[in-house]
């Protein structure tokens, strides 16, 4: 595999940035035409517990609820035995909902154990506020690496940032998952991880400009993800092994967050071996722009 990638790193950052930028187009259209699938979090609604018999699955439940309730209801197993926690998006003007009726086919035995009406946990305004915070932590990282490294390199780890994100937002307005809490907490995770990849990378490139001054920025880019390819390999397996044990045991109150990261990982890795590196080239980046500059001392 090392060799494979020693012998066509470049057209693999090249192939695999073109793929990253149809990617990303795609995803911007999924999201302007069909948007993201707001989960009750954001939009409000019920909460009912409901005891039936402990033999009934999560699937059956909400095959004999989602006709009554929509699409969004949601089933989490409470700790005691056949009883579950159903989330639906209901009208507080409306109070015929009828449990025990609609369960009757799968269960005998059906109560209603608590039945209540929860408000948006994000508001309007705070969906406002959170983007105007999520658009200053942007620029302030972009402050950062613009600090850190000359600006076409730091642009490079800014793309990928955005890339990863896009695509992830682009995930799920095309399948539709629910976006709740969870899953906004999953963006902030990716921004951290896709950034310290990212900058890994980076740093290796700005040493070897420093190094050796008459080589061209490409093959530098190239020494620099060799460099760094197996500590990148190790970090995002372990990494993905972890959120895969999370998804297999996490049940599915924690599957947006889990498809969320698993995805963001996989872009994180991605975009910092192909957008972060091919980007600096199109600037024209060079070694001189991390050389001393020199001072003239005459009088």
């Amino acid at each position: 595999m090392i060799n494979f990638c020693k012998r066509y790193i470049r057209q693999i950052r090249y192939i695999t940035s073109a793929i990253s930028l149809v990617l990303m187009v795609f995803s911007l259209v999924m999201l302007m035409t069909r948007g993201l699938n707001m989960g009750l979090d954001f939009t409000g609604g019920r909460v009912t517990e409901v005891q039936v018999e402990q033999q009934i699955t999560r699937n059956e439940l909400l095959n004999a609820l989602k006709p009554h309730l929509g699409e969004l209801a949601t089933a989490t197993h409470s700790d005691e035995q056949g009883r579950w926690v159903i989330r639906y998006a209901g009208d507080p003007r409306n109070d015929e909902v009828n449990f025990e009726q609609w369960l009757s086919s799968i269960s005998h035995q059906v109560t209603v154990v608590s039945d209540s009406l929860v408000g948006a946990q994000v508001g309007q305004e705070l969906v406002d506020e959170g983007g105007m915070a999520l658009l200053v932590s942007v620029l302030c990282i972009l402050g950062y690496l613009c600090f850190r490294f000359e600006w076409r390199l730091a642009s490079g780890s800014l793309m990928a940032l955005l890339h990863d994100v896009v695509l992830v937002l682009g995930f799920f307005a095309m399948s539709q998952m629910e976006f709740n809490l969870t899953v906004f907490a999953a963006l902030l995770a990716i921004l951290g991880y896709s950034l310290n990849d990212s900058i890994i990378v980076s740093d290796r490139i700005r040493e070897l400009l420093v190094a050796k001054k008459d080589s061209s920025t490409a093959d530098i880019n190239d020494q620099a993800i060799l460099g760094t390819f197996s500590r990148t390999m190790v970090t995002s397996g372990t990494t993905l092994i972890t959120i895969a044990a999370l998804w297999l045991m996490g049940g599915h109150a924690l599957q947006g967050f889990s498809t969320a990261m698993f995805i963001g990982v996989l872009t994180g890795t991605w975009s910092s071996i192909s957008i972060g590196t091919v980007l600096p080239e199109w600037f024209k980046l060079r070694s001189r722009h991390y050389q001393p500059v020199e001072i003239d001392a005459a009088p």
